[in-house]
């Protein structure tokens, strides 16, 4: 059951791939889909054996990579942990390609796209299924591939092009982090299994190393590359910039992306290596740091913006901010517990707005829409009941899970738990205010369209619907049923997936905390929405006024707008500097220089003899080349220069540049 769990979203990848046109694109969506779906079963299954009833599961599979006493076997390992992964992902995926066979039916493609998500989901079921951080890593890279494949999927538009190259540039730069941290497993531990790694972290815990002369704690240096890496992945701020533009890819890939897959596998990594960062009480200092002014810039940005989809992907960045800082209070099953909630309300807040886009001819920009309320009652509904639970209204699933973190950072006891605290708090009063003009805006302000948009407004198809309603159920009660499980006092679900040093252990001080104290995020989130409905409802026109005729306002109102400046910095101070080193040096003074003085316009004036014999051996042939890659690798073997450290480099560095240049 667990490899079928494992393969059933590869097969209706391969299927919907490669025989797309054989089933034709409806056939094979539906083959691709029903795939995802028997995985969701699976999960399900999972679930309960693993979690339920404690009975942690690992399958060997084949070995993968060997290399002196480095050894990596390609494995199958389900604990709690991985299983709720598994029902977050598959649920939401299963529901997302249900959600796609309507929503772009008239695309030609639709076939192509279907492949792309079975691979987005059999990727990620990779990286949460891996036993070593290898497999993780395969994971890790298959899922940046396979969101560039998404969001470029239409390839005519130039914004969704540029969107996907973001993408996938800034997560290389997270991936960087994560690579050194694989690097320093393999040196330190000799294995990048979990079970060894975690095993063993205890007992190089404060050990150092000299690094520029400087002492640099083993764990620590770990932690705070496994955190370059997560935030990369999750959209932390600094490595942010990718998520809002991801919306130009079709709007399941925004769900996909947003709720169950890509973003959430940074939160994955720091609650696997709970271990290790539980033994580095400065990275976790960092984590909750950067999740915190995440969560607070997020929210800030998303008060002033006017894209539909962009005000739903600056809350997913605000929520995983949250995410982030319960990981670095050491509070890895509530960022957990967050994460499986926030799949649900922001997978329902995605697809309901893909119907309202849908339904009104492609239009997002709030300023143009209004009055839907009456037009899509459905829709509607489910938008309220999903912004709801984003705000953290009682007894919605958001309400158990956010209100918790912020709960148990002001029972921390600490300068860092205090400042999270505070900072979640406004997060929340911004994260109601936005949520509510969105609203507002949507579907209770006055019609602002044209008389087009109403005149063929129509509510979702049944393939739309059949999507929505489970994900509106989740958004509802799934934190009711699943609190206790996950955070209940004594729980026994987390088992041995996640490791909590005992002295930040903080469950009890925060189920005993003064009634008053729990209120103070449900007061900020009522005042949000009065002051949204007081502003943007019933008197817009001191909106205006204040953006027209104050100065100070307009200049934070842009600040604001313009996403804190990070893009335009990013551009001027790293983008203009490598497009000239591209150019002007690497291309005309490199290439078109000293390469062509040295080679064809030098070498082969000053011995045209010579010249015309080296042309005759370059024939162009895949196995001539091949052959003399051959003949080089034995000439550096043989080399005495080999078996020195300095020539052993110089000459693989230049094998490697004759390589590179010839093919």
């Amino acid at each position: 059951m667990y490899l079928c769990l494992f393969l059933f979203p590869f097969f209706g990848f391969l299927v919907s791939g490669s025989f797309g046109r054989l089933f034709g694109k409806q056939g094979a969506a539906f083959i691709a889909t029903f795939c995802v779906c028997c995985s969701c079963l699976c999960s399900f299954v999972a679930f309960y054996e693993v979690g339920l009833t404690s009975c942690p599961v690992t399958l060997s599979l084949f070995p993968w990579i060997c290399v002196d006493v480095v050894e990596s076997f390609w494995s199958i390992s389900v604990d709690s942990l991985t299983a709720v992964m598994l029902v977050v992902i598959t649920t939401i995926s299963s529901l997302v390609h249900v959600y796609s066979i309507s929503y772009i039916k008239d695309d030609p493609f639709l076939a192509r796209f279907i492949s792309y998500l079975s691979l987005f989901t059999f990727l990620m079921l990779s990286l949460v299924l891996a036993d070593n951080y290898l497999q993780l890593f395969f994971g890790w890279e298959g899922v940046g591939l396979a969101s560039f494949l998404l969001i470029s999927f239409w390839s005519s538009r130039l914004q969704a092009c540029k969107a996907a190259t973001k993408a996938i540039i800034i997560n290389r730069v997270g991936d960087v982090g994560l690579a050194l941290a694989l690097f320093c497993f393999i040196l330190i531990f000799g294995s990048v299994e979990y079970s060894t790694i975690f095993s063993c972290s205890s007992k190089v815990a404060f050990c150092t190393f000299l690094f520029c002369q400087f002492k640099v704690d083993i764990l620590s240096c770990i932690g705070v590359l496994l955190l370059i890496g997560a935030s990369g992945k999750s959209a932390q701020i600094g490595l942010h910039t990718w998520l809002p533009d991801a919306i130009e890819g079709p709007t399941p890939v925004s769900a996909l992306i947003h709720a169950a897959t890509m973003v959430t596998a940074g939160v994955f990594v720091l609650a696997r290596s709970s271990p290790i960062l539980e033994f580095s009480p400065v990275v976790l200092f960092f984590v909750s740091l950067v999740g915190a002014f995440t969560a607070f810039f997020a929210a800030t940005t998303g008060l002033v913006q006017n894209d539909l989809k962009r005000v739903i992907a600056y809350s997913t960045c605000s929520q995983l901010g949250y995410m982030v800082f319960a990981s670095g209070l050491s509070q890895y099953a509530l960022g957990v517990f967050h994460l499986s909630n926030h799949a649900f309300f922001k997978a329902l807040l995605f697809l309901g707005a893909g119907c309202i886009i849908h339904a009104i001819k492609d239009e997002q920009d709030l300023r143009r829409i209004g009055g839907l309320a009456y037009l899509l009652p459905f829709t509607y509904s489910f938008i309220l009941v999903g912004s709801l639970a984003l705000v953290g209204f009682p007894f919605l699933t958001g309400f158990y899970s956010k209100d918790a973190i912020l709960e148990f950072s002001l029972s921390n006891f600490s300068v860092t738990g205090g400042l999270c605290h505070w900072f979640g708090v406004i997060s929340a009063l911004f994260t109601s205010f936005y949520s509510f003009r969105l609203l507002v805006l949507g579907f209770l302000g006055y019609p602002n369209g044209f008389k087009s948009f109403y005149k063929n407004c129509h509510e979702a198809p049944l393939f739309i619907a059949v999507s929505l309603i489970p994900l509106g159920l989740g958004s509802l009660f799934i934190g009711f049923f699943c609190r206790e499980l996950f955070l209940g006092a004594g729980t026994p679900f987390w088992a041995n997936s996640i490791f909590i040093y005992p002295v930040r252990e903080s469950i009890i001080e925060a189920e005993c905390a003064p009634v008053i104290l729990k209120q103070i995020p449900l007061f900020f989130t009522v005042m949000g929405a009065a002051v949204s409905f007081s502003f943007i409802y019933h008197n817009p026109i001191i909106t205006y006024r204040f953006l027209f005729f104050n100065q100070m306002f307009r200049v934070f109102y842009t600040f604001l707008n313009q996403r804190w400046l990070f893009d335009r910095v990013y551009n001027e101070s790293f983008a203009k500097a490598f497009l000239f080193f591209g150019h002007a040096i690497s291309f005309r003074i490199v290439d078109k220089g000293a390469l062509e003085i040295l080679g064809p316009f030098g070498i082969v004036f000053i011995f045209p003899g010579l010249s015309k014999q080296l042309i005759s051996l370059q024939s162009g042939r895949v196995y001539h080349n091949v052959l003399f890659i051959v003949y080089g690798l034995g000439f550096l073997l043989c080399s005495p220069l080999f078996y020195s450290s300095n020539g052993c480099f110089f000459l693989i560095s230049v094998g490697c540049w004759i390589v590179f240049r010839v093919f």
